[in-house]
């Protein structure tokens, strides 16, 4: 069988890691063309060794001289900045993994699905801040986009494609992160060690909060809006603390089919990766027995107002979705620094999303726009709330 072609855009983060951890263990099975990192010249230089990668590029430019220096006499071709990036993604491989973190991974993404091939899509800024453009690109050029996080995974496993009209519901499970049970006077004391601390997934800092403010399920709602073609009161958000249940889709006849996995982010990526067939992962085998039951209960809209504002934001269009991401950055980043309390980055992220209404962006360009205005927006309102 003739090798498939891989590039992976954001080689040294942790889905780039573990897409490279599935790559190495079929060889004869993938043929990495290139790899991108930002700054991670040491990183991105042993992978690149280790898969026999054909390019190397890292977007610092500064550091190519670096990267050729840690690949001399590997035979990997060492590249540097933005302009190499993009030329990375349009390298035509026959699959691309875009895992670029934040609104950096917006062109390449771009460039990648204007390709016409398969990108797995670990992006989420790729589709809560330009969800309408990029799934006109990839519709424009035949791309296949295949969702990475395990929620839209697990749903892109159990949803019928050839009929999607008989699809009633969507449910999307959310851990409820570390304070689920916690009351509203104990949030507001939350700590940034506190909210970083994950139950069941090992994560960075960011993402962290965003699952403990239940903000990243209101993201996740609307990547799912955009890759599966139903209504908006068709997606129901339900907490499940086990995390193994990922997400499930309801059928017009009753039936409901769920994806069960260990909380390993090898399993979304190996069914990506390896799409239409399957291939073997290391991963824990899930024992339901020793699970021994499976809890689902209704999130707290007083407690988690970070839902809410990601429906509204859907429910405007437009730019709103790019705003309300970009301002929850600006405002976790002021929580990690200890500078507004945890219960006020929800309520800085709906002062920017109602005071914000610019035309919608017709353009990765104008998208970056939004994006930078409602940071400078969020950042002004965090100097009012800072403590």
């Amino acid at each position: 069988m003739t090798p498939r072609t891989v590039t992976i855009l954001g080689a040294t983060g942790s889905v780039g890691r573990s897409t490279l951890d599935l790559v190495g263990r079929e060889p004869g099975r993938f043929d990495v063309v290139a790899l991108t990192a930002h700054r991670d010249v040491e990183g991105l230089a042993e992978a690149a060794r280790k898969v026999g990668a054909g390019r190397a590029v890292i977007g610092d430019e500064s550091l190519l001289p670096a990267l050729r220096e840690a690949l001399a006499g590997s035979g990997v071709e060492a590249a540097g900045g933005r302009a190499a990036v993009l030329e990375a993604a349009a390298s035509g491989a026959d699959w691309t993994m875009a895992a670029i973190v934040g609104t950096a991974g917006l062109a390449p993404t771009m460039a990648a699905l204007e390709q016409g091939r398969t990108v797995a899509l670990a992006n989420k800024e790729a589709l809560v801040s330009a969800g309408a453009l990029m799934t006109d690109a990839a519709r424009r050029s035949g791309a296949r986009l295949l969702p990475v996080d395990s929620e839209h995974n697990a749903i892109f496993q159990c949803f019928d494609r050839d009929h999607p009209e008989s699809v009633r519901r969507i449910i999307l499970t959310a851990s409820g992160g570390p304070f689920r049970s916690s009351s509203l006077d104990e949030m507001g004391s939350v700590t940034p060690a506190q909210a970083v601390a994950h139950p069941n997934w090992s994560m960075g800092a960011k993402i962290s909060v965003d699952c403990a403010t239940l903000m990243n399920k209101g993201l996740e709602l609307i990547e799912a809006f955009h890759l599966f073609p139903l209504p908006l009161d068709s997606y129901e958000i339900v907490i499940h603390p086990q995390s193994v249940v990922h997400s499930l889709v309801e059928y017009e006849d009753g039936s409901v089919l769920a994806q069960l996995g260990a909380p390993d982010m090898r399993i979304p990526i190996a069914y990506c990766l390896a799409w239409p067939a399957r291939m073997e992962t290391p991963c824990r085998r899930l024992d339901l027995v020793g699970i021994g039951s499976l809890d689902f209960e209704a999130p707290d809209p007083g407690r988690f107002p970070a839902l809410a504002l990601a429906r509204s934001a859907l429910a405007g269009g437009g730019a709103k979705p790019a705003i309300l991401n970009a301002a929850n950055e600006i405002a976790v980043a002021a929580f990690l620094d200890g500078r507004i309390a945890f219960l006020e980055i929800a309520s800085i992220s709906g002062e920017i999303l109602q005071c914000m209404d610019p035309s919608p962006p017709a353009t990765i360009e104008e998208v970056l726009e939004v994006d930078r205005e409602a940071r400078e927006a969020a950042e002004t309102i965090v100097r009012r709330y800072a403590h």
